[in-house]
């Protein structure tokens, strides 16, 4: 196996257990903002569907990261397993993040993934709606990167 396709744990068939750590070394990998290392956990052309752009394959995604991120300043994600079948996992997830002008905003998506037999994401399909909010409204105040183990979740936050 080269580099560029190294197994990914966890790999499908997921259970519960896999699916929800699947889930939080995705949360963990965004929160860490490396467009480059995020990419090398989907397939060399893998697809993606993100709001209404439509990628496809690494270089695409690691374009598509870099120019999220240059926007999306204090950029902090939780995810949370929604459902898992076989090789597939959804998600939901909130982000919050402030843009150039001082705005911040939390953005809601859900996330269809579909994984290879390698554990690597070959599609994303993502959906997304952002909602203006007061700095005073923010609920993730983790320092950037890795979201605290005793952070609270989407449902314990009510989102």
């Amino acid at each position: 196996m080269d580099m560029l396709n190294t197994p990914r744990p966890q790999l499908p068939p997921f259970t519960r257990e896999t699916a929800m750590q699947k889930v939080r070394m995705a949360e963990d990998g965004w929160n860490g903002r490396d467009p480059e290392k995020v990419a090398m956990v989907y397939t060399l052309d893998s697809q993606w569907r993100n709001r209404n752009e439509f990628l496809k394959g690494r270089a695409d995604i690691v374009e598509f990261l870099k120019r999220k991120w240059a926007k999306e300043h204090e950029y902090r994600l939780i995810k949370e397993l929604w459902a898992f079948e076989g090789n597939r996992i959804a998600v939901r997830f909130a982000y919050e993040w402030h843009d150039d002008a001082g705005q911040w905003w939390r953005s809601y998506g859900n996330e269809n993934w579909e994984f290879d037999e390698n554990g690597l994401m070959q599609k994303r399909y993502a959906s997304i709606n952002d909602l203006a909010i007061q700095e005073s409204d923010r609920l993730f105040h983790w320092q950037q990167g890795r979201r605290p183990d005793d952070h609270e979740d989407l449902s314990e936050l009510g989102l």
